[in-house]
């Protein structure tokens, strides 16, 4: 696993040990930000199931300002520090040892908002469209941000939320890439 494009692009990233995170492969994370745009002109970016943080690094990588990446494992964390260090701008992640929805609330009262926010969560336990709702109710989206979700190819989400719109789905083996925007398609 590596970081593939962008400031950071070809440094080594560490996996998280064991098999309760399931890492993004580069495969997938080159067309996650084919998807999002290959590079961003900043903003912040939120990784709400961030196990090695390797999503939100790459976003920074590609252009975005800063970064919180979120894990509610210990290991993650762990994995997640070590991985912040091969970037050498720590100043630029912020990493919380939380639940989603303690996350979420706790980004709200630090006034917290996002262009881009990485769903990944582990499959046994989507609850994507109440994180969505939640992230909107909570005034975290910025104007056109977007969400990535990586789900089962079987999962079906709504093609609508709040005002929060599905722009783009695509499928990779068994793996399953969904764009919302908030506002929709511009």
């Amino acid at each position: 696993m590596r970081v593939i494009s962008g400031e950071y692009g070809g440094r080594p990233l560490k996996a998280v040990p064991g098999n309760k995170t399931r890492p993004t492969t580069d495969k997938i994370k080159e067309a996650v930000f084919h998807i999002l745009g290959p590079y961003f002109d900043g903003g912040s970016v939120l990784d709400l199931y961030s196990g090695s943080g390797s999503l939100g690094i790459e976003a920074v990588s590609r252009g975005m300002d800063e970064a919180v990446l979120v894990d509610m494992n210990y290991k993650a964390i762990k994995v997640i520090n070590e991985n912040i260090e091969i970037t050498k701008e720590p100043e630029k992640f912020i990493v919380l040892k939380k639940k989603d929805h303690q996350a979420i609330l706790e980004l709200k009262e630090q006034n917290k908002t996002f262009n881009l926010v990485l769903l990944d969560p582990p499959y046994a336990t989507q609850e994507i469209t109440s994180i969505i709702e939640n992230l909107n109710k909570q005034s975290l989206l910025r104007s056109n941000a977007m969400i990535m979700c990586e789900t089962d190819k079987l999962v079906e989400l709504p093609s609508h939320l709040s005002d929060v719109e599905m722009i783009k789905e695509k499928l990779y083996g068994t793996t399953k890439i969904t764009v919302y925007q908030k506002g929709g398609i511009q």
